[in-house]
């Protein structure tokens, strides 16, 4: 094992003049650079740093999370979830509903087959809390990182390269028994139908519970 005196630059600028080294110490030979070759030549510290971080620089590479947007939540004028980017990996409910790219239909509570008395919201937002932690639509693993009595937002993140898609959903005041919802990923342009394939499973489980949708994907 490699100990810190090991790592130090003197220490490599020796094992590269001492080809014996690399028998003694069993540690790989290390190309430094081409002027390694010059009299009293030292490897700066944060070469060897990201020379033995490796693993740690492709992880960060490889990290596709993305940066939380900052127009999330409810909007004030006027009241509603925000509009899609122009790209093709978000829908939402706020949309125009000729816009067949992003628009999606808003769910009703008690508006199902399966619903014979109607429900508070209060109710309604714990069945809807329940199918989100339940439910994984293509693997994604969802986090619920902001809830209010009337708003929750959940984090959905990609099995493998970690991709994060922000979807959110808001019960509209009024006696209607509407929710609003929003699904959208974080980079990219085309999401595969992801966020559209999300939201029909989300609300497939919820038709089981009363809920139904305006119309039909």
């Amino acid at each position: 094992m490699a100990t810190a005196s090991m790592q130090s630059p003197s220490f490599l600028y020796k094992y590269k003049r001492n080809p014996q080294f690399h028998k003694i110490c069993k540690l790989p030979r290390i190309v430094l650079s081409q002027s390694d070759d010059k009299p009293h030549h030292r490897i700066p510290r944060r070469e060897i740093i990201l020379r033995s971080s490796e693993l740690a620089v492709v992880g960060a590479i490889f990290s596709f999370s993305g940066k939380k947007p900052e127009y999330l939540g409810v909007q004030k004028n006027p009241p509603s979830l925000s509009l899609c980017p122009a790209t093709n990996n978000c829908i939402s409910t706020s949309e125009n509903v000729s816009d067949t790219t992003h628009y999606a239909p808003p769910w009703n509570y008690n508006g199902g087959r399966n619903r014979k008395m109607p429900v508070t919201r209060e109710v309604a937002m714990e069945e809807l809390l329940q199918v989100i932690k339940a439910t994984k639509p293509d693997k994604y693993t969802p986090k619920i990182v902001e809830k209010k009595d009337d708003y929750v937002r959940v984090e959905y993140q990609s099995p493998i390269l970690g991709f994060v898609d922000d979807v959110e959903f808001w019960f509209p005041p009024g006696r209607n028994s509407t929710v609003e919802y929003r699904s959208a990923s974080r980079i990219g342009s085309f999401d595969f139908d992801v966020n559209r394939k999300r939201i029909k499973a989300l609300r497939r489980e919820l038709e089981k519970k009363g809920w139904a949708s305006a119309e039909t994907f």
